[in-house]
């Protein structure tokens, strides 16, 4: 089955990475909307499966970034409609949200390759079946942080915060063998896309590393980790990612 996906960005440096990669191997077929440039956003039936991705602002920035309230209403919209609805960092804070959870500022700043250990609910779910039961290291750029929404499946934690993914389903996402789920963190980063952030995040780094030098580390350290733990973390994703799209 040909999936049409949407993904919604936020800056203008920003991209899909791996995911691109994986909607191209599978023949899907993609659209996008820059929230950040007023991109107008996609009707209902126009697509069949929402992704969120990151960004610098925080969920509860409306005044200053006042496209938010459309891009709320359009995840609140596609959450009621039973689309899969998939959200990265930002993302997945959004759509933590839009199903009625905190969210706030984490008193603590993730940013680097740094681990993360499933829940045991997370162990046994069925989308997740091919992550390690054991800790694992994925790349993490947030400082705001979301409880995990009522009725959602609390899946990953850190030492430092957490809620690090959930996954929902109601009874009409069921039915139509979908389902909604957010990471705090990266799996999709590249190479390129790893450098992008890391230069157009500078001061955010830099920020991080005066006040969080436990759980920040430096952009040098970030790009040459990156060589380690890409690869396996774009795998896991596309495991995932097919999980999602064969549920039906």
């Amino acid at each position: 089955m040909t999936l049409r996906i949407h993904a919604l960005f936020h800056t203008d440096y920003e991209d899909l990475s791996f995911i691109k990669q994986w909607v191209n191997s599978q023949h899907h077929m993609m659209s996008i909307s820059r929230s950040d440039d007023d991109c107008p956003l996609p009707e209902q039936d126009s697509f069949d499966w929402l992704i969120v991705m990151g960004g610098p602002m925080s969920i509860h920035d409306e005044e200053e970034y006042p496209w938010l309230i459309n891009e709320k209403r359009l995840i609140k919209q596609s959450i009621d409609n039973g689309k899969t609805v998939i959200g990265v960092c930002l993302g997945a804070q959004l759509i933590a949200h839009c199903l009625g959870a905190t969210v706030q500022p984490a008193n603590v700043k993730e940013i680097g390759w740094l681990p993360i250990r499933l829940t045991p609910a997370g162990q046994m779910h069925p989308l997740l079946q091919d992550l390690p039961k054991q800790a694992f290291t994925v790349f993490h750029w947030h400082g705001d942080g979301f409880d995990c929404p009522q009725g959602a499946t609390a899946i990953a934690t850190s030492q430092a915060w957490v809620n690090q993914g959930f996954i929902y389903q109601t009874p009409l996402h069921k039915a139509l063998g979908t389902w909604v789920m957010g990471w705090q963190c990266h799996f999709e980063v590249t190479k390129d896309s790893l450098v992008k952030m890391v230069t157009n995040g500078a001061d955010y780094i830099k920020d991080g590393l005066s006040n969080y030098p436990e759980t920040v580390q430096s952009a040098d350290e970030i790009i040459a980790r990156g060589d380690q733990y890409i690869e396996e973390n774009n795998a896991r994703l596309a495991a995932m990612l097919n999980r999602l799209a064969t549920s039906d």
